[in-house]
């Protein structure tokens, strides 16, 4: 994949997550500025979300710990562990939100 063709897939990214957490009722500030996107949740803790186009991965910081994903059969699978990105993120928010959430 090309630089641009990452960027493209992972502005879309970015933005399928800002769309679900502005449509739920979760409490939650986002702030995105670059590369990286920032959930903000009431008691101030924070999710980072970020894209790492060097390598062509998305990552996440959480409390539960850092993440890495690469695209593979249009899906962002784990480079560490089993796991997908959205479903990864999906329970990261709903723990530091102490809510569920799902995309």
């Amino acid at each position: 994949m090309t630089e641009s063709e990452f960027l493209y897939l992972s502005d879309s990214v970015f933005a399928k997550i800002e769309a679900a957490l502005d449509n739920s009722e979760l409490d939650v500030d986002t702030l995105l500025s670059g590369n990286v996107l920032e959930i903000e949740f009431a008691d101030r803790s924070k999710i980072i979300v970020n894209r790492h186009s060097a390598n062509q991965e998305l990552w996440i910081a959480a409390r539960s710990g850092g993440y890495h994903y690469r695209l593979a059969d249009g899906v962002w699978q784990s480079t560490r562990e089993a796991g997908e990105f959205f479903a990864d993120l999906s329970k990261a928010i709903s723990a530091h939100a102490q809510e569920d959430f799902r995309f």
